[in-house]
Order: C-alpha cells, then structure tokens, then sequence
C-alpha cells in the first residue's frame, strides 16, 4: 500500500486514483499526467509554427517567380513528373556513332552476301523460279525432218529424262551404269520440296542484303549532312533510296 493512501486511510479522507482513460481519447495519452501533456504541448506548437512559416512564405512568394521546375516536369494521368534529360553530344560524338552503325551494317551486309554466294553455288539456281526457261533450239533443212523430229531419240536419252534440265544421262551412260540417286516419287517429292524451300531462303536473303544497302546509304547520307557545307536536295528519300543532295564544291587544302 502507497503512503499516500495510507495517510488518506488515516485521516478518514478517500484516497485518490486516476479515471479510466475514455476509449475515444486513450490515443492522446493520460491527461493527468504532466509529461504527457507537455510532450503534447510542444507537439503542438511545432506543428503550429511549422504552418504559420508556409503561410508567410506563401505570402511573400512572387506570382511572377520564375523556377526550372517549371519547364522540366510534365503532367501524366495527374501527376507531375520530371522529365529525363537528354544526353548532350557533340558533333563529333554523332559522326562518330554515325560511322559504327555504318560499319556495322556492312558488315551485316557482308555475311549475307557471303551467305547467298554459297546457296547459289550449292544450287546452281536450276529451278529457281522466276527464271527465263532456257530454250534449246533444233535447225532441220526439210519439213519432213521436221515432222519425223524426236527429242528423246534426237538427245539420245529415255523419255522419262527429257523434261531435266540437268542429270539428263543418255543411253550409252545408263547401259553402263546404274541410276543413281533417289527414284522413288514420293522421294523425289520430297526433294523438289527442300529445293523449294531452299530457293525461298535465297530470295530472302538477296532481298535482307539489298535492305541492308539502302540503310548503310541512308546513314551515310545522313552522317554528311552533319556537314556545315551548303547543299540542296535534288531527290527525296524514299523506301527504295536515300535522298539525294548536291554539296556546293569546296576546294580542299
């Protein structure tokens, strides 16, 4: 027991306690005591300075104030956001980039050039489509040769080889050896097929190669305009094609 309640005890008087705290205010702390009424109070009056100081800095703020802010935000879905500066080159930081994009294209260039060299040696573009046929032309000096003309016995091959272009082997050969190579239909179905496909990478590839050269003669016709030398376009740039300019001649030391 307290001695304070103990003196109350003794003197008759009730003792004192301290109320309950309600449940709506028990977030301020205990009002009974001192310090936590202080540490409120100046809490408090923080807070009261701290307004009373924006409120005066907005009293002094001059309407016609000027602060970078200003030009380097922007307002996406409501809010303000800053924008992202952009990288500062020179002049000779962008020839430079300029000419590796370009060397980089050609050298892209390059590979598939060297790419299309090799299908066209593995396939001799016999059957390439889009191709003029090639005709083969018999001279007769009678109309009578004319009509008794055979191909197959005229080549001196079977009738089956005549529409070959190539690997057309005649009579003699095929008395000598035997036929090589596939014979079966649904083989030779099969092959014409991986032909096909092949000649369709080919056509690809010479049309990357081409789109590849018009890009490295756009970036280098962009990469000379970076010239201060006067010009005047002669020809618009177009899918096809770079533009076309004409530099004034500047004799060189």
């Amino acid at each position: 027991m307290s001695s304070a309640f103990r003196k109350a005890a003794k003197s008759g008087q009730r003792p004192h306690r301290e109320r309950a705290q309600p449940a709506a205010r028990r977030k301020l702390g205990l009002l009974e005591k001192k310090k936590d009424y202080r540490l409120r109070a100046d809490d408090y009056h923080k807070k009261q300075n701290a307004l009373r100081a924006l409120h005066k800095k907005a009293l002094d703020k001059n309407p016609d104030e000027f602060y970078f802010k200003m030009i380097r935000t922007e307002l996406q879905d409501g809010v303000h956001k800053i924008k992202q500066p952009k990288d500062e080159v020179t002049p000779e930081q962008v020839k430079l980039m300029r000419t590796q994009d370009i060397k980089y294209v050609e050298m892209k260039r390059v590979a598939e050039a060297k790419k299309i060299e090799r299908l066209k040696s593995e396939l001799h573009l016999l059957d390439a489509e889009g191709k003029n046929p090639n005709q083969h032309v018999f001279f007769f000096d009678t109309k009578k040769e004319v009509q008794e003309f055979d191909i197959a016995t005229h080549l001196d091959t079977v009738p089956e080889l005549v529409d070959r272009v190539y690997n057309r082997p005649t009579i003699a050969t095929l008395q000598k050896e035997t036929l090589k190579g596939a014979t079966d239909p649904a083989h030779l179905k099969k092959l014409a097929q991986q032909r096909k496909n092949q000649y369709d990478l080919l056509k690809q590839r010479i049309e990357r190669e081409k789109a590849m050269f018009v890009i490295a003669q756009k970036i280098q016709t962009r990469k000379d305009l970076l010239d201060k030398t006067h010009k005047v376009k002669v020809k618009k740039e177009t899918t096809s094609g770079p533009a076309i300019y004409k530099f004034k001649f500047q004799r060189k030391r």
